[in-house]
């Protein structure tokens, strides 16, 4: 019952009208790398995400575009940024906080989008059978290693477009001593 882990780094979705407001009209994002999710990559294009008291640059951008303007932080982001977002599944941003998007044709402010992202696992409804685990039902997963821990409340996400796949951000790889092909075993 083994899971392949990918780390999952700071990073932004954005709407096609985002895109162009940031990089200029009918811009279409350049793919600099294949993700682990068929049909998803890292873009060569990278914004600024600023706050009033603090900025990260260098914010890698991932496509294709959403139907919502998203960005996903950890923790140690968070702090340095001074706001606290919530923990949140992908796509729910009703009452989180909102951040200046800085591109290198423009800027935007979204009043709610930014999240640090629940750690979850993307399946088939093959895998989920296989797994016997099912869309939305929490699960633990336990990794080895020299700082082995057992990640609990891992959220289930079952769709025949994913590929298998435990997806944590850099706060929680860094505490289990983690990286991108890494596995650990799913515990119901």
């Amino acid at each position: 019952m083994q899971i392949p882990i990918g780390v999952s780094n700071r990073h932004i979705h954005l709407t096609k009208e985002d895109v162009d407001k940031l990089f200029g009209d009918n811009y279409e994002l350049t793919s600099k790398k294949e993700l682990s999710q068929p049909g998803e990559f890292a873009a060569e294009e990278t914004v600024t995400i600023k706050t009033d008291k603090s900025e990260i640059q260098g914010v890698r951008i991932l496509g294709p575009i959403r139907p919502l303007t998203q960005v996903e932080i950890s923790k140690t982001d968070a702090r340095k940024l001074h706001i606290n977002p919530p923990i949140r599944p992908s796509g729910k941003i009703d009452g989180t906080p909102g951040i200046k998007i800085i591109g290198p044709k423009g800027e935007i402010t979204i009043d709610k989008g930014v999240i640090i992202a629940e750690r979850h696992i993307h399946m088939t409804n093959a895998d989920a059978d296989s797994f016997g685990v099912k869309d939305g039902q929490y699960v633990s997963v336990k990794t080895a290693g020299e700082r082995e821990l057992t990640f609990n409340k891992v959220l289930i996400r079952v769709k025949d477009t994913y590929a298998l796949d435990m997806h944590i951000d850099t706060d929680e790889a860094n505490a289990a001593g983690l990286q991108t092909g890494d596995t650990g075993e799913l515990i119901k």
